[in-house]
């Protein structure tokens, strides 16, 4: 059978997974969806998908992906819904950001079924989404990977895709990805609080650095924001480092700087929305006089 005839089952429409849909659409699949959010599936139905009667709806697809918000989501979505109803040969792909060893748990139990769990996290954000350019880290088997790979890389283009190893490498390099990211935005914010807490006006300390050279380019950018005024929306990866943490203590990894990191913002005011949800701004909290 031509692999587009094959229906894929697809969970979660949000942001990333509405955009992901439209370009499995637009390669020729046929795609069964659902959404806790019947606006998002009544927008991909339009675009030519079928919507599916619940999660349960889509399990008799021989490929089902999952792009969830959390987690926590898909852990529950796929230890209450998609493992009871796995069956050999079928393909799970997980789009989100897991924590690596859920990943591996649910792998083995998938296998168990005759089942494989792929974890394939992406980076890129919505606008990579809509145009599928996105990075990808690909975990699990092989084969598996391979029979599903046309339809990766409709999704999100071939050009960053990268297979990262056996299972839970995909999330592992996801999590190298976001502590890159938000290690790095913490450094500059607390170097600017630094400046900012000593009494220079941050616009002072923005032109005083400037962007030449790459850490000033970067910095300057973090710094912009501040300036801007967005310095509490500055994200630091706060909600999914409980996620590499546990990865980090389980191999016995020391993680310092991020369980510093995760532990400051922890007690902090949820004052700014990461991922939809209510999460504490490293800006804020570090400009507080508290102790801590």
């Amino acid at each position: 059978m031509d692999e587009r005839a094959e229906a894929i089952g697809f969970l979660g429409l949000g942001e990333m997974g509405g955009p992901m849909v439209a370009n499995l659409l637009r390669a020729g699949y046929r795609v069964h969806v659902f959404d806790l959010l019947p606006e998002r599936v009544a927008l991909c139905r339009e675009r030519g998908a079928v919507a599916a009667d619940g999660v349960a709806g889509i399990t008799h697809c021989p490929v089902v992906m999952a792009s969830l918000p959390s987690s926590e989501s898909f852990v529950s979505v796929a230890t209450g819904t998609l493992l009871p109803q796995a069956r050999r040969g079928q393909i799970v792909v997980d789009l989100g950001t897991t924590a690596p060893p859920e990943t591996r748990r649910l792998a083995a139990a998938f296998a168990e079924r005759g089942a494989a769990l792929l974890d394939v996290p992406v980076s890129g954000g919505p606008g990579g989404a809509e145009r599928a350019d996105l990075y990808m880290f690909a975990g699990g088997d092989e084969v598996a990977l391979e029979q599903v790979r046309p339809m990766l890389t409709a999704i999100g283009g071939a050009d960053r895709f990268t297979y990262c190893g056996p299972s839970g490498a995909g999330q592992v390099v996801k999590g190298v990805n976001q502590l890159m990211m938000g290690l790095g935005n913490a450094a500059y914010l607390e170097a600017l609080a630094f400046g900012v807490r000593a009494g220079v006006d941050v616009a002072v300390i923005e032109h005083a650095i400037g962007a030449n050279g790459r850490w000033r380019a970067d910095f300057n950018r973090t710094a912009a924001e501040v300036v801007a005024g967005g310095g509490t929306g500055v994200g630091v990866k706060f909600r999914e480092l409980p996620y590499f943490l546990r990865e980090a203590r389980e191999r016995g990894v020391p993680l310092p700087l991020t369980e510093a990191l995760h532990a400051f913002c922890e007690r902090g005011e949820r004052v700014t929305i990461d991922d939809h949800r209510p999460a504490p701004s490293f800006w804020h909290e570090l400009l507080q006089n508290r102790d801590r």
